[in-house]
């Protein structure tokens, strides 16, 4: 009888895929400790098990490939050829050229031809003499493998979730408990039938028992069902090795494509996220990833240039923070064009040169957000389209209720950073009252809840604030944000919910809090989602529908209010003067910014010490104003640093802090500080005086 050699195809495919992220890590673990023999051992027999089974169901072509990869493991477990990064690159090409035969056998196909190049490159090494063999030659574009075309390009997921047995077996003894406590409650309610029919006449204090049992079992089957569901949500957590580990052999063959040569590092591949959310990041990845390869890598004489490795390097790592998963997607490339983006913004019209030229680094960045946004020079097949950036923040920002952060430094590259919930099945939830009506956020951006007497508010340029830990924070009606008539509190006081995305926060001025526990989150019906505010609804114990905000929306919705309130700010008659405003709370920085610019001086601003020193040094300002507690370097150190330059010996600089000690405020006058403002007893006219003052 002929054995059927497709029965066994898939379970090829499997072993093979295995085998080869075994070498892959092993790869990793050597370039950390080349000497580790036992890995070396481990690679080369996951290398011999490809080969073997593959010529077993006569797939020659990835036979050949694996055997190569293996002649040279061999050579370096014996130690006639010397561990080199060269030589590890070259056999990752190997690795990923096996896997692209074996992707093709688990599509149905039969393994395409080995790649001739990279098995001549991996047989001349065993041909030299032992030593470094020589680096993989770029690629000029569209020589090597072509990526498929941008629609189809894909992070492959499993299909399927292995569940441990201890899991299945936990999960069906948890829902017996359940089926049985669900009993209990209906034989309550018939006891409460057969006492309703009793009653009259009866003492009323016979309902106590039975009210109490029944309380008590309700807790009861609660605490179950709130069991039952988180195990069952554990089944669902998959680690994100299902999406980074594809997402490495893709960037490497986007560089070969544009004849850049680019390794990934990856790590955090076991953090488990929910099924859900995984689906959802191919789109924003596989965008990231396009635009780190064709505009953040340079091409590899600009690297050496700038004194870097020819080859280009991508991080792509994952890390649990609270509740949340931050996937980092990190390249060593050029940074952001920060002057190329204000540019195109102005020739697209979403800005006016002067807006650009006054523009912070940070929302220039934002820029590249905007639908239809591109710098590239260029259209290709991998970019230049102006599009993909938008889809991922709409993915991760309206869909997966995340954040998005991007941090640039020219000549070192940019790190692109996504904050998604664990889940979105259940998630805990604040509900508030707020204009008469119940409006709930989720936990992960309600940063404090604050209950203040009404002399805490502050005037800010006609805006409300409040002084919380060391930084000013804008406080606005959520009734009134939201267009609703503001009724205002029953009680006297300020209570608020200080929502926070990323650096920056807002204060939300609301009636009374209503509830906060874990619920479940349901979508929007189809045609309501079109709605960036609304990120759900969650059912209360009456069956009340309440709208559950996106807090990212809510803080662009408040920018936009203070925006066009700060149009019509008056202004002064001190234009000439040019303050450097350096704090690292991004709201404390607008909300002086706002005030110094009412009164007509231009204004920048710097995120922390550091950040400021350098720029007072790089620009010519007329006055500084300083926090205390920064980050890299605080406000007493910034001070003392600038009297030592020429330039800014004898120019006013003011400590705007919360410190209010005396010793505190002594440390400013020795380190040369002309003026000491505490937060917590701001006005602004005064610090607008004081400046005026001080400036002459």
């Amino acid at each position: 009888m002929a054995l059927d050699i497709k029965r066994f195809t898939a379970r090829f495919v499997d072993e093979a895929r295995d085998h080869l992220r075994k070498v892959e890590d092993g790869l990793a673990a050597l370039e950390a400790n080349p000497a580790d023999h036992e890995t070396v051992n481990a690679i080369f027999r996951s290398a011999h098990t490809v080969k073997g089974s593959s010529r077993m169901l006569k797939l020659i072509p990835i036979t050949e490939t694996a055997h190569v990869v293996e002649d040279v493991l061999g050579a370096l477990r014996d130690g006639s050829l010397a561990w080199s990064a060269d030589l590890r690159r070259l056999l990752q090409q190997g690795v990923d050229a096996i896997a692209a035969q074996v992707d093709q056998v688990a599509d149905g196909d039969a393994p395409g031809e080995p790649d001739r190049g990279v098995c001549a490159a991996l047989a001349a090494v065993l041909t030299g003499d032992g030593n470094e063999p020589a680096p993989p030659a770029a690629l000029p574009p569209h020589t090597a493998t072509e990526i498929p075309r941008q629609a189809e390009v894909k992070l492959k997921s499993a299909d399927t979730v292995r569940v441990q047995l201890t899991k299945l077996d936990e999960l069906i003894r948890l829902m017996g408990e359940v089926v049985s406590s669900h009993a209990r409650l209906r034989q309550r309610l018939i006891d409460i039938r057969q006492i309703e029919r009793e009653v009259e006449g009866a003492d009323p204090s016979a309902l106590g028992p039975f009210a109490r049992d029944l309380r008590e079992d309700v807790f009861s089957q609660e605490l179950l069902m709130d069991e039952l569901h988180a195990k069952a949500l554990v089944m669902r957590m998959l680690p994100l090795s299902i999406v980074l580990e594809p997402a490495s052999r893709l960037i490497r063959d986007l560089g070969r494509s544009l004849g850049k040569d680019v390794e990934c590092q990856l790590t955090g591949t076991d953090i488990e996220l929910d099924r859900q959310l995984i689906d959802r990041l191919n789109d924003p990845i596989v965008h990231l990833l396009r635009n780190s390869v064709d505009h953040g890598i340079e091409d590899a004489a600009i690297r050496r240039a700038a004194g870097k490795p020819a080859y280009g390097t991508i991080r792509l790592g994952a890390r649990q923070d609270g509740g949340w998963v931050v996937i980092d997607v990190a390249d060593d490339g050029g940074g952001l064009p920060l002057g190329a983006i204000r540019d195109k913004a102005v020739r697209k019209g979403l800005v006016s040169a002067e807006q650009a030229a006054a523009m912070p680094d940070s929302e220039a960045i934002d820029l590249i957000f905007s639908p239809g946004f591109s710098t590239s020079s260029i259209i290709t097949e991998v970019s230049g389209r102006g599009v993909g950036m938008d889809v991922v923040k709409r993915t991760i920002v309206d869909d997966l209720q995340g954040v998005i952060g991007v941090e640039t430094v020219p000549g070192k590259g940019t790190t692109f950073s996504l904050r998604l919930p664990l889940s979105l099945a259940v998630m805990r939830v604040l509900v508030v009252q707020a204009g008469g009506e119940s409006f709930g956020f989720t936990a992960q951006y309600v940063a404090q809840l604050l209950d203040l007497p009404p002399d805490r508010l502050l005037n800010v340029t006609g805006r409300d604030a409040v002084v919380i830990d060391n930084e000013f924070i804008p406080v606005v009606s959520l009734a009134g944000l939201l267009g609703m008539a503001d009724t205002g509190r029953a009680k006297s006081g300020l209570l608020l919910v200080v929502v926070r995305v990323r650096n920056e926060k807002l204060a939300l001025r609301v009636d009374d809090l209503v509830d906060e526990r874990d619920m479940v989150i349901k979508p929007l019906p189809i045609h309501l989602r079109h709605l960036p505010l609304v990120a759900g609804m969650v059912m209360t114990g009456r069956n009340a529908l309440v709208s559950v905000l996106h807090a990212p929306v809510l803080l662009d919705m408040a920018r936009l209010v203070r925006g066009e309130a700060g149009d019509d700010a008056p202004a002064g008659q001190d234009s000439a003067f040019r303050v450097l405003v350096v704090d690292d709370s991004l709201n404390t920085r607008e909300i002086e910014k706002d005030v110094l610019e009412a009164h007509g001086y231009v204004v920048t601003l710097a995120e922390d010490g550091l950040d400021g020193l350098q720029k007072a040094r790089a620009g010519d300002f007329d006055a500084v104003l300083t926090d205390v507690e920064m980050p890299n370097m605080d406000g007493f150190s910034l001070t003392a640093a600038l009297r030592q330059e020429d330039r800014y010996r004898e120019r006013p600089i003011i400590i705007v802090t919360s410190r209010s000690k005396d010793e505190d405020r002594r440390r400013g006058i020795q380190v040369g500080a002309d003026a000491y403002i505490v937060k917590g007893d701001f006005d602004q006219s005064s610090l607008v005086d004081t400046l005026r003052g001080l400036l002459g």
